[in-house]
């Protein structure tokens, strides 16, 4: 015995928590006594580790008799579970996409088919960020007091239900009010990035929620293609239909996505809580922590004044500042690009040394070439997010964004001047690129800080 002790005493001895998670305890006078301490407490061998060594998965809860989901979710790591969930939510969020990325395509056709004027095209497009911002809140609500996967089924059922019946809309009117209820279920669409988050290890989250957005750019790629395929032939009415394709799947596998384990034990619900993480467990291939499921300690919920308290009042006005120039970059380019496109890159109409102002009934389909030009910026937010977490390593969050709100202003400034076609679809590429990812990396950044304050 006094052999094994002393063999033992020359290595760093791990004391196991609940999390998985150890500490290396250099004091040789505890180490006798740590060592004694954990075989007698528990029926499992004492274990020493080599530097670097990692903590065997068998051993994830041996010391205590209680562990949260938090630690069960760390315990049991990131496997297969996860990457069928990040399939399943990625459908959620690359339709939310095509919703919004069908704008673009869809004005235009519309200001020409029914002669609208540009006040009610740009009233058709307000219409949907408008249902956004009146539902985002809501959807909330429901989430909490109904579960996370009850609120992320009803607005993507809301969503298909409104974006089929916008294709059979015979007037201005009906495609204004079924617009606007569309993008009433889109403001439940991040509803999918909460429950994601909460089935994630903490070593995983911050890039499995950037890298969820990869769904973000295949949903408006996706858009961009079928607009292709079915806009010369078939029409928008079409193109409305089948892009609820997405929704549609969702609606068949969401019987296999599990409510967030964290809710249950919040709203008392621990057998259902203990369920789900064994199924994530047998799933990823791993045993279940030792010990007895319980809840954690819920502190006072958080009320809208408490952003504006003087520890939160700057890091609020900044966010929401930060979070509003994004979305107005973002989206404006997006919407901008066809009617650049359209414009062929020449500064407007000239007449001898005048430049004449165009008629805001006259109007312009998209061609071939303006789909393809409209493509290829698309496909500018694959190569940006591989920028972005490279950059990300290098300079931190807040730096990264800095850097691409500068570029995306760079490439935006010389679109104001005279630009050839292949010049322009070159600066709304880069421009899309930084934009899109500083987008979704403000978006990362702002779940984060909710989970923190949370205490996720």
């Amino acid at each position: 015995m006094d052999d094994d002790l002393f063999q033992l005493r020359q290595l760093p001895v791990v004391r196991f928590r609940r999390t998985g998670e150890s500490t290396r305890s250099e004091d040789d006078g505890e180490n006798r006594e740590q060592i004694v301490r954990i075989a007698e407490q528990t029926d499992l061998e004492s274990v020493a580790l080599t530097d670097g060594a990692p903590v065997p998965r068998e051993f994830a809860n041996p010391t205590d008799d209680t562990f949260m989901v938090e630690d069960a979710v760390e315990a049991i790591g990131f496997g297969t579970f996860q990457w069928k969930l990040s399939i399943l939510t990625g459908l959620a969020w690359m339709a939310d996409a095509m919703e919004m990325m069908i704008l673009s395509i869809l004005a235009p056709q519309l200001h020409c088919e029914w002669r609208l004027p540009s006040l009610e095209v740009a009233l058709l497009t307000s219409a949907v960020f408008i249902g956004m911002m009146l539902s985002s809140s809501l959807w909330g609500n429901i989430s909490d007091k109904y579960g996370r996967k009850t609120g992320l089924t009803l607005s993507v059922l809301w969503t298909m239900f409104y974006g089929v019946l916008s294709a059979f809309a015979p007037v201005y009117g009906w495609i204004l009010v079924l617009r606007a209820l569309v993008g009433f279920g889109i403001g439940g669409a991040p509803q999918s990035v909460t429950l994601y988050s909460e089935f994630l290890p903490m070593r995983s989250r911050a890039t499995c929620i950037l890298l969820i957005e990869i769904f973000w750019a295949l949903g408006t790629v996706f858009e961009v293609l079928l607009a292709i395929l079915v806009m010369p032939t078939l029409g928008w009415r079409w193109l409305l239909g089948l892009s609820t394709i997405p929704l549609f799947i969702f609606s068949m596998l969401c019987c296999w996505l599990p409510e967030s384990a964290r809710y249950d034990m919040l709203t008392g619900n621990h057998e259902k809580a203990l369920s789900t993480l064994k199924r994530i467990a047998a799933e990823n291939g791993v045993p279940m922590p030792l010990g007895k499921l319980v809840a954690a300690r819920q502190e006072e919920r958080g009320k809208i004044q408490d952003l504006f308290s003087p520890h939160f009042r700057w890091t609020t006005i900044l966010l929401w500042f930060i979070w509003f120039a994004n979305a107005f970059s973002y989206y404006g380019l997006v919407l901008l690009t066809t009617e650049l496109f359209q414009e062929g890159g020449a500064c407007g109409m000239t007449k001898g040394n005048r430049r004449e102002l165009g008629c805001n009934l006259e109007c312009k389909y998209l061609n071939s070439d303006d789909y393809k030009d409209l493509l290829w910026t698309t496909l500018s937010e694959f190569p940006g997010l591989l920028v972005t977490l490279w950059a990300i390593d290098r300079l931190g969050r807040r730096k990264t964004m800095a850097l691409c709100f500068f570029v995306f202003s760079m490439c935006i400034i010389p679109l104001y001047g005279c630009v050839g076609r292949t010049s322009m679809t070159v600066l709304i590429f880069i421009a899309r690129a930084f934009i899109a990812e500083d987008f979704k990396l403000h978006m990362c950044t702002l779940q984060r800080c909710i989970q923190q304050r949370a205490g996720l």
